[in-house]
């Protein structure tokens, strides 16, 4: 006889589990991301690798394209690269990544070559687009078009997560980046 999981026994309760594990983390990443907004260089974009059967937070990153004058430099990838680093190995199997905005193409790309479990994320690509320029690919479309395996879950806590964009130190942050741009 095979093993017999608590999940497969139990479905409603470990669903309800892990949707309290995910609120709790996404909130966390929200209120991690908020803070920067009380700073000079206000950011909307934050993400975390969380373990997934543990629940225990790996690290945060928020995005820094400005900062590093690196047009890659985005919250999950910048997540991604520091916790391959830190766990010394490219595979992050056995972790979630949450995300405050549905992961861009080259986002979702990287959390499928770094084998992450899951992503989850709040705010849409279509609400990201009110703001910045996007790529409009679903994470979704992403992921099932590719070989790997990756659960993406969202949105989830949009509303949460969308108003890290309409703060008024982020709508200030992005009307001073639109005045800068090169016509």
């Amino acid at each position: 006889m095979g093993v017999v999981s608590a999940a497969s026994l139990h479905p409603r309760k470990s669903s309800t589990i892990q949707l309290d594990r995910d609120t709790e983390r996404m909130r966390a990443l929200v209120a991690f991301t908020a803070r920067s907004l009380r700073t000079p260089r206000p950011r909307c974009f934050g993400a975390s690798i969380v373990h997934t059967k543990s629940g225990k937070l790996l690290l945060s990153a928020l995005n820094n394209v400005a900062g590093e004058f690196d047009p890659s430099c985005h919250a999950e990838v910048r997540a991604i690269r520091r916790a391959t680093k830190r766990l010394k190995q490219v595979s992050l199997a056995g972790f979630t990544l949450y995300s405050t905005c549905e992961p861009c193409p080259m986002c979702m790309s990287a959390a499928l070559w770094a084998d992450v479990d899951r992503v989850i994320f709040g705010a849409t690509i279509e609400d990201a687009t009110r703001h910045f320029r996007q790529i409009q690919i679903p994470a979704t479309e992403v992921a099932e078009r590719s070989d790997m395996l990756c659960t993406v879950d969202g949105p989830f806590l949009r509303d949460e997560c969308y108003a890290l964009f309409t703060h008024p130190a982020m709508l200030k942050a992005i009307r001073s980046w639109s005045s800068r741009r090169k016509k």
